[in-house]
């Protein structure tokens, strides 16, 4: 069975990856409104070598009718993958990515997101997004209790608009274990919780791991005591919290501006 890509970034992101990695085989795009950024899309689907063909939008709402209601907005063109792999191309090996960072001596700022129990795909693409804006190196998601699927799920891939595609990702049987390996490859690890420390407070180290929990229940007892400190964004208004996404967005930049000001 086919796979269905919307989305004009998504459409974007996996045709340029096709192009970067010369492999375009078992891909097609069906376009329906040559509209400018379709026509974008298709002259760089042309250099990649993946075929292009005319469609109606009726038989588009056919391909995309078993899709979640958020990726089925098509706007006239969808790309097919009849052979694309479960695992992201972007897919790392979360024990070969730590042994590499061990010896980190370069001084340059790496910073690593994990991801507890953050169900809704939503927000795991959105905050994937800013990691990609922000220069997070690696994700970290569990294999279970959480929004994982990042090469499978459309809805990550529009919502990260295309980030879901580049950014390192590693999912991993056990976040605990992985954040111990972290902290044995030297780094620091932040979870982030409304009580903790101000973000603008902390001397945040060249290797910092940030840990999100989910919003009803945050962060999980036995990964919270791997934490060296927890880390908390000043705010002002009258609701109890930020949403996860953006919560995570503001972390992100606060250590992408560290890094940046160094």
């Amino acid at each position: 069975m086919d796979k269905i890509i919307t989305g004009f970034h998504a459409v974007e992101e996996r045709v340029r990856r096709a192009k970067e990695a010369d492999s375009a085989a078992g891909m097609r795009i069906l376009y329906s409104r040559p509209g400018p950024r379709v026509k974008k899309i298709l002259a760089a689907a042309k250099e990649a070598g993946i075929p292009c063909s005319v469609s109606d939008d009726a038989a588009l709402d056919r391909l995309v009718e078993s899709l979640p209601a958020a990726a089925r907005d098509h706007r006239g063109i969808v790309l097919c993958s009849e052979n694309e792999k479960n695992a992201a191309k972007n897919s790392v090996d979360f024990d070969q990515w730590a042994a590499a960072h061990e010896a980190d001596a370069d001084g340059a700022r790496v910073t690593v997101l994990v991801l507890d129990s953050v169900t809704d795909p939503h927000n795991v693409g959105a905050i994937i997004r800013s990691c990609d804006q922000f220069g997070a190196a690696l994700v970290v998601l569990p294999e279970s209790r959480g929004a994982n699927d990042v090469a499978g799920d459309e809805v990550i891939a529009r919502t990260s608009a295309g980030a879901s595609a580049w950014v390192p990702v590693a999912v991993v049987p056990n976040l605990v274990r992985a954040v111990q390996r972290l902290k044995e490859a030297g780094f620091w690890v932040y979870g982030a919780d409304a009580g903790g420390t101000h973000a603008d407070r902390i001397n945040f180290p060249q290797k910092s791991v940030v840990i999100m929990g989910s919003e009803g229940t945050g962060i999980a007892r036995l990964l919270s005591e791997q934490c060296d400190e927890s880390v908390s964004i000043p705010t002002c208004g009258k609701i109890d919290s930020l949403n996860v996404s953006v919560a995570a967005g503001v972390l992100l930049y606060e250590l992408y501006r560290r890094g940046d000001s160094e």
